[in-house]
C-alpha cells in the first residue's frame, strides 16, 4: 500500500486540528506526515494548542505547496481563512482535506471548486459524521425508500461553550449556524435535497453578554413539510442531546445521541425505530460499536488520493452544500 506524504497546514482556534493531525499520525500506513505550517500566527496566538506537533518539523507555506512530492495536505486553519489555503493548495495541484465549511466568501469558494475540477484532484472536507456508521446507515436507509416518503427531519447539534467561544462566533456568518449548523444541513440535503424555502432564525442569547449569533435555527421547506435545524453554544446538555429524527410515512427513526463518548476516547451512537401505528409500542433499539470520530474519515481520503474509492460527495454537491449553508446563516445566493 503507498504512503501518502502530506503536510498539515494551520491549527484552527475552536474546532478539531490537533485531532486530525493525531489521526494522520495514528495511520503510518496511509500516510507519510512530513510536518505542519502555522500560516496565520498560531505559533504566538495559540501556543496551547501546539503539543499535538511535537516531534515533527515546522515548514514554511512555500515549502509544502511549491514541494511536488507532497501530494495532499490537511487544511486546518480558523474558518475565515480556509478558502484562502485551500485555494492556495489547489492551484500547486495537491489534493485537500480541509475543514468544514470553508471560508464566509461564496466566489472564493467557487473559484476554489473550479480550480479542483481543472486539477482532477481529491477535494475531501471534515464532515465527521458522513462518516458514523449509525448516520450512514439512516441515510442509505432513506435512499433505499425503507421509510417510505420522508416527511421531516429534525436535526439538533448543541453543546454548552465558555463566553470566549461565543463571542468568537461573531465572525462567522450566521454564528453558530455556520460553525456546526453545517454539519445538520449536509445530513438534511442529503436525505431530502434542496429545499424549496428557507427561513433562518440565528439570534444571540445575551447569555453572560454575548452579541454573536451563539443560537442557531433555520426552517426548510419541502413539499411535504419542513425540517428544522437547531444549534446552540449555551445549552447545557447539549452534547448528549445532540440528535437526529427522521419521520417517513413508513417509519420513524431516532438516533440520539448522534456519539457518546465511552472509554479509550471512542464513540458510540443509539438508535430507536418505530414502524408501527400502535401508540403504545416503545420502538426498537440499538447501539453503535464504537468508532474513532475521524479514523474513519482520514482513511477514506487515503484511498481517495491513492486512485481506491471514488469520493462519493462530488464538487457539484460540496458547492450546493456551501450555498444552502449559507442560505441558512441568512445569506442569499443563487442555488
Amino acid at each position: 500500500m503507498r504512503r501518502i506524504k502530506i503536510a498539515h497546514i494551520g491549527m484552527n482556534r475552536n474546532s478539531h486540528s490537533s485531532a486530525v493531525f493525531a489521526t494522520l499520525v495514528k495511520q503510518p500506513v496511509n500516510y507519510e506526515v512530513v510536518g505542519y505550517v502555522l500560516p496565520e500566527g498560531e505559533r504566538e496566538t495559540l501556543t496551547h494548542r501546539l503539543g499535538c506537533f511535537e516531534g515533527y518539523p515546522e515548514l514554511t507555506l512555500q515549502q509544502v505547496l511549491e514541494d511536488d512530492t507532497i501530494e495532499a495536505v490537511t487544511i486546518e486553519t480558523d474558518e475565515v481563512h480556509l478558502t484562502k489555503y485551500a485555494q492556495m493548495a489547489a492551484s500547486h495541484g495537491k489534493h485537500i482535506h480541509m475543514e468544514k465549511p470553508g471560508g464566509a466568501s461564496l466566489p472564493a469558494f467557487e473559484k476554489l471548486i473550479d480550480t479542483m475540477r481543472q486539477s482532477g484532484k481529491v477535494f475531501h472536507t471534515g464532515y465527521m459524521y458522513r462518516y458514523n456508521p449509525m448516520i450512514r446507515e439512516l441515510i442509505e436507509q432513506c435512499r433505499r425508500g425503507e421509510l417510505g416518503d420522508i416527511i421531516s427531519v429534525e436535526a439538533q447539534m448543541s453543546c454548552p461553550h465558555p463566553y470566549d467561544v461565543r463571542q468568537w462566533l461573531e465572525a462567522l456568518p450566521g454564528g453558530m449556524m455556520f460553525f456546526l449548523g453545517c454539519h445538520l444541513v449536509d445530513m438534511v440535503l442529503r436525505m431530502q435535497g434542496q429545499p424549496k424555502a428557507v427561513y433562518p432564525f440565528n439570534r444571540s442569547t445575551g447569555v453572560e453578554g454575548v452579541t454573536a449569533p451563539d443560537y442557531g435555527m433555520a426552517v426548510l421547506e419541502y413539499d411535504r413539510g419542513v425540517s428544522l435545524i437547531r444549534t446552540c453554544a449555551a445549552e447545557k446538555g447539549g452534547f448528549a442531546r445532540r440528535q437526529l429524527v427522521v419521520t417517513g410515512t413508513q417509519k420513524t427513526v431516532e438516533l440520539k445521541p448522534l456519539e457518546w463518548y465511552v472509554p479509550g476516547g471512542m464513540l458510540v451512537a443509539e438508535s430507536m425505530t418505530y414502524d408501527t401505528t400502535n401508540w403504545y409500542e416503545p420502538g426498537e433499539h440499538a447501539v453503535m460499536e464504537p468508532v474513532d470520530r475521524y479514523m474513519g474519515m482520514m482513511e477514506a481520503f487515503a484511498a481517495m488520493v491513492r486512485g481506491e474509492m471514488e469520493n462519493p460527495y462530488t464538487l457539484d454537491y460540496e458547492l450546493s452544500l456551501f450555498k444552502l449553508v449559507l442560505r441558512c446563516c441568512g445569506d442569499e445566493c443563487d442555488g
